[in-house]
């Protein structure tokens, strides 16, 4: 008699993103480590076009920003019932609510490491002129990508979900890949360290050598050759983050 087992893969990660323009989000789904994670249930991802949740027949999801100026406002009313919608949907208490802004706190790899302990993530886009202001409120956290300003959120949202999933266990096919790359866990009294340089073939390409340490097969060497690179070139391009 054959017995057989029934293996059911919970997804380790949820994401759900808010967006007035989806399309701009749909290739990302498509690609790379993405598009492999999504398929082996290790994230997902659902996009939401937040003028599902407009009042009128126009789809209206902005209006001009009271006291006057240029560009629209996303509508506080609207981005209230699209983020309670979303989030009862989640069926988790390990949710955060993210805002993407250039006024919210600078993204990095701990935070990503942070956010990935998490069950779900909803991250709010915006679009126009920005935000209501009291759609701050209904976030539990703001983030910014940088200190710049582009036409919308998708991309900052693309960022945030590529960078927190590479921390979702299973997402990358060797945890080394992650201890060892810039901004990665390095487990050092230095602080945070840039990536060692890294060569493949040809060893030698116009002259210019790949390190000689590099193809000797001692791994105590090359070890202790990556880590001195790694601090060498973290002081001559990021030595704020020597410590």
């Amino acid at each position: 008699m054959v017995q057989l087992t029934l293996v059911i893969r919970i997804t380790n990660m949820h994401f759900y993103i808010i967006t007035i323009f989806p399309h701009a989000l749909e290739s990302f789904l498509k690609t790379s480590l993405i598009a492999r994670g999504i398929k082996k249930k290790i994230i997902s991802l659902k996009i939401h076009n937040l003028r599902d949740w407009a009042y009128d027949k126009h789809k209206s999801v902005d209006d001009r920003p009271y006291g006057g100026g240029p560009g629209m406002v996303l509508r506080v009313d609207v981005m209230d019932r699209a983020i309670k919608s979303v989030k009862s949907k989640t069926k988790s208490q390990r949710t955060k609510v993210i805002l993407l802004t250039p006024q919210g706190k600078p993204f990095t790899a701990q935070i990503a490491q942070q956010l990935s302990s998490l069950k779900s993530l909803v991250l709010i886009t915006g679009h126009y002129e920005g935000y209501d202001e009291r759609i701050r409120d209904l976030a539990d956290e703001e983030i910014s990508i940088g200190d710049y300003v582009l036409t919308g959120g998708e991309l900052p949202a693309m960022v945030v979900i590529d960078a927190v999933s590479r921390f979702v266990p299973g997402f990358l096919g060797k945890k080394s890949s992650l201890a060892e790359e810039s901004f990665g866990t390095w487990k050092l009294a230095f602080g945070k360290l840039l990536e060692y340089p890294q060569y493949t073939r040809p060893a030698d390409y116009k002259g210019k050598l790949a390190p000689a340490v590099l193809l000797s097969g001692d791994h105590k060497k090359i070890k202790n050759w990556r880590l001195e690179q790694a601090i060498k070139r973290t002081k001559q391009r990021r030595s704020d983050l020597i410590t």
